[in-house]
């Protein structure tokens, strides 16, 4: 099958590009489509390859070429000998995705959260910039500290499109035990897909410095991180503030 067919899986416009992309690209904008919409939810299992060629009309190997690109991409985990399953952020594999934060010794482990602020607020003009909002649109602020075996490593602030996040309290924070991201999947729709992120060296300030509980001036690593749904919609900003006694900043670069 060719791109100029009259099926609408090989047609360019149909995915809202003017410029030819090769088929599976096509089914792979298709899937993500059909993913965005929520056809699959997030820890349910897909159509088999078989199954989506029919679908769209296309040969399997055309099918599975889309999928491994959803799989690189962390929306889709393929699991030898079950099937493919819609990416969750419930998953203990993706805990860590966006936490690059790792110890100098031993595994990487869940941080204790404890919440010191969790407001709606007006978004300041730069959060509005990054998360593409008006000046003075609701935002979630959340303020926390993350410790790794009782030691205060991190401190964060997010804020998140109020539209989106109505109804998150601290108290539904505190009581849910899963990853943040979890959260945001399973009650408010929103799932994270990918994130930019800034990362600068800094010292900190009295007030950093008394909630890590090191002397103000220590060195920290500053993140500030936005994250994005389907769409390319940025749906949180995050920075974030590390101290690196213990800890260092890992990336894979490929």
């Amino acid at each position: 099958m060719n791109s100029t067919s009259s099926n609408p899986a090989a047609d360019p416009a149909a995915s809202g590009s003017p410029s030819f992309r090769p088929l599976y690209q096509q089914i792979k904008a298709l899937i993500t489509k059909s993913l965005q919409a929520g056809e699959w939810k997030p820890g349910e299992m897909m159509p088999s390859e078989v199954e989506l060629a029919g679908r769209f009309k296309v040969s399997q190997g055309t099918v599975r070429k889309a999928i491994d690109e959803l799989a690189a991409e962390n929306l889709v985990v393929r699991r030898q000998g079950k099937g493919t399953f819609v990416a969750s952020h419930a998953e203990e594999r993706a805990h860590f995705r966006f936490l690059r934060l790792r110890p100098d010794e031993g595994l990487p482990h869940h941080p204790e959260n404890r919440f010191l602020e969790v407001k709606r607020i007006r978004a300041p003009a730069e959060v509005a910039r990054l998360l593409d909002l008006k000046a003075g649109d609701a935002v979630v602020y959340i303020k926390r500290v993350q410790s790794f075996e009782g030691k205060p490593t991190i401190l964060e602030e997010l804020w998140l499109p109020g539209q989106l996040f109505k109804g998150l309290s601290a108290e539904r924070l505190v009581e849910y035990k899963g990853p943040m991201y979890g959260l945001f999947e399973t009650e408010f729709g929103t799932r994270m897909i990918r994130a930019t992120e800034k990362i600068r060296a800094v010292a900190a300030d009295a007030a950093t410095a008394d909630y890590l509980k090191v002397p103000e001036g220590t060195p920290l690593l500053c993140g500030e991180r936005v994250s994005f749904t389907y769409g390319d919609k940025a749906v949180e900003l995050r920075r974030g503030m590390y101290l690196t006694e213990q800890h260092h900043y890992q990336n894979e670069l490929s």
